[in-house]
């Protein structure tokens, strides 16, 4: 079984779109989004199997998203709802929302 510290993410264009992936113990976990004019990063979706829930997967996906963001001076429509809501749980996040 794979842990926390082995997870390494990586950013995949995909096109017009963008993605973060991670390989665990078998599985893929996604993040998707886009950017937009305005300096705006649209994350649409995060997909992480249930054979992977409740390690933080997830949670690590959109934290990488966000390190992003701020790096590239962009902020984020977090139109998927799991990237909407841990935003909402970590206070630390929330500058780079738009």
């Amino acid at each position: 079984m794979t842990t926390d510290t082995d997870i390494i993410i990586k950013r995949e264009s995909l096109g017009s779109h963008e993605r973060y992936v991670t390989h665990v113990d078998g599985y893929e976990a996604v993040l998707t989004f886009t950017d937009i004019a305005g300096n705006k990063r649209v994350t649409d979706h995060t997909g992480v199997p249930r054979a992977l829930g409740g390690r933080g997967i997830g949670t690590r996906l959109v934290e990488r998203a966000v390190e992003d963001a701020r790096r590239d001076g962009k902020t984020i429509i977090p139109s998927c709802w799991f990237v909407r809501q841990q935003i909402e749980r970590n206070v630390d996040w929330q500058d780079v929302v738009s």
